[in-house]
């Protein structure tokens, strides 16, 4: 009976299989044909995915393009702007020195009869020397012949086939500007020779003997004080000049002695911006940092600076406390060499700014403008463009912005380069990049650079101007930065190359090394 009852069961099991049950495998049959069905499905749904994504990433592509159109547009509004309100400026200066004329006498004591009738003269005069030199006021090489006649430059061209002709023009993001022609770049029967310029000493000497003297010193110090008492009486029993000083000196100074009520201050905005106008000499007491903010005291331009050293290095500030009196009688008697120390003009465009009249008001920094990550723990990405020519995106820490004067501040712990202060350029320094390869350059001072914040940054940037001054940029906001046109000049306790080396040497301690031991004989 078993046997015919397994044989059984084994045709009823086989039976059942024919007629389509399943059996202890059918499970995994079915899960593969479960795989079958969905796989097409989900391959489907990855290459809707990859499609969205690409239609994604050309519309974020559109939306960076869309900004930094906008973010150009903004630049190129601001730089409009400032030359506009340059050349406001020189417009009245030149209707103010015409109004002036009229008060003139003629040399026999007279007033001339028709003013006008001179500076129409004048003006016809102006035009046939312009015609002279060109569009641009550069001579072409048909023009500078050093006085030959026509019968000898015809003579010449007989014998020697001329040299091409041609013309020099200046050009500044699509304008002609002849700014610094006569300074650079000297012209010469189709030769041009430039002419060195930032490797000349300046030398300063008073037309006039300089009447005020505007003394700012470093707070909360007792030697400064004692220094700027002994100072103020000295510059007004000695040299009967009129002194200034900021409204913290000047309560300082009464607090000690009524003998200073004769010293000046200003109390309130509108005498600052106006400080330009009556000082003829800037004296610091402390160190680099006075000297900076000495420097933002004034908007437009500076005058010469004399900076004495009581501060901890002093890489701008080569004069000594001890013989103060010596140094400020040679100062103002004169000449005196002096260091054109560059400043930066600096200008914050807001994204949200539909207007340019409503942008933020320009700063001018004399060591760098930083732009760093803030508290963010992200990354900063910043797009930076010179003169419109994308650069590079930062991706790290930040950026510094320097001038050359800076180039020994932050620049120069962020790896940097040491420049010469006379050397007009831009310092484009990293901090801490995400890229080995990312180096620091130095550009020329006559390109604007343009740093944007991304809209799809993951956070705001934040940005320092001389180590204050603190802004937020935001996704969008842009930076605009280019050389001032009022540097700083601080007088020279020797040259500027000379005081340069000597703070580098004294400062830094550069390349301060035991001197190596001769132990080898003598050759010869």
């Amino acid at each position: 009976m078993a046997p015919s009852n397994f044989n059984s069961n084994n045709n009823a099991s086989a039976s059942s299989q024919e007629n389509g049950f399943v059996d202890s495998c059918a499970p995994l049959n079915s899960e593969k044909a479960v795989q079958e069905i969905i796989k097409p499905l989900v391959q489907g749904t990855d290459d809707h995915l990859l499609e969205f994504s690409e239609v994604m990433r050309t519309v974020t592509k559109a939306l960076r393009q869309v900004a930094e159109a906008k973010a150009s547009a903004k630049a190129e509004a601001a730089e409009w702007k400032r030359k506009y309100e340059i050349e406001r400026a020189r417009y009245m200066n030149a209707e103010n020195r015409v109004l002036s004329e009229e008060h003139i006498s003629e040399p026999n004591g007279q007033r001339p009869e028709n003013l006008a009738n001179h500076v129409s003269l004048s003006k016809k005069a102006g035009d046939q020397s312009e015609n002279i030199c060109g569009n641009n006021g550069i001579f072409s090489h048909e023009v500078l012949l050093d006085g030959e006649t026509e019968r000898d430059s015809k003579v010449v061209q007989c014998k020697f086939k001329s040299k091409a002709s041609f013309k020099l023009s200046w050009c500044c993001k699509g304008e002609k500007s002849d700014q610094h022609k006569h300074d650079i770049v000297s012209f010469d029967k189709g030769n041009i020779t430039t002419a060195a310029r930032s490797s000349k000493q300046i030398s300063l000497k008073w037309e006039s003997p300089p009447q005020t003297v505007l003394i700012m010193t470093k707070p909360n110090s007792a030697s400064v004080r004692i220094l700027c008492a002994d100072m103020v009486r000295w510059l007004k029993e000695q040299k009967h000049l009129t002194v200034l000083v900021e409204p913290r000196v000047k309560s300082e100074l009464l607090a000690e002695s009524s003998f200073y009520n004769f010293v000046q201050t200003w109390t309130n905005e509108t005498e600052i911006l106006l400080l330009h106008m009556k000082v003829d000499l800037l004296v610091t007491l402390g160190g680099d940092g006075t000297v900076l903010w000495a420097a933002s005291m004034f908007k437009g331009s500076v005058p010469p600076v004399v900076p004495f050293s009581l501060g901890t290095l002093g890489f701008m500030t080569p004069f000594y406390s001890e013989n103060f009196r010596d140094c400020l009688a040679s100062i103002l008697h004169g000449p005196f060499n002096i260091t054109l120390r560059h400043r930066l003009q600096c200008h914050v465009i807001r994204d949200a700014t539909r207007n340019e009249d409503h942008s933020e008001d320009a700063i001018l920094v004399l060591n760098e403008v930083t732009i760093d990550r803030g508290i963010s723990s992200f990354l900063t990405n910043l797009e930076c463009y010179c003169d419109n020519a994308f650069v590079t995106c930062v991706q790290g820490d930040g950026l510094i912005l320097s001038t050359t004067s800076g180039s020994t501040a932050y620049s120069l712990a962020a790896g940097g380069s040491m420049v010469h202060p006379q050397v007009p350029g831009i310092l484009f320094t990293p901090i801490c990049p995400h890229s080995l390869s990312f180096r620091p350059l130095i550009l020329p001072e006559h390109v604007t650079l343009r740093v944007f914040v991304p809209l799809n940054s993951r956070s705001n940037a934040w940005a320092s101007f001389d180590g204050k001054d603190r802004k937020e940029l935001a996704p969008g906001d842009a930076l605009i930065c280019s050389m001032a046109s009022w540097p700083v000049p601080t007088a020279c306790q020797v040259d500027s190359t000379n005081d340069f080396l000597h703070s580098i040497h004294d400062g830094l301690h550069w390349n301060v090394r035991k001197t190596q031991s001769f132990d080898s004989p003598r050759v010869g």
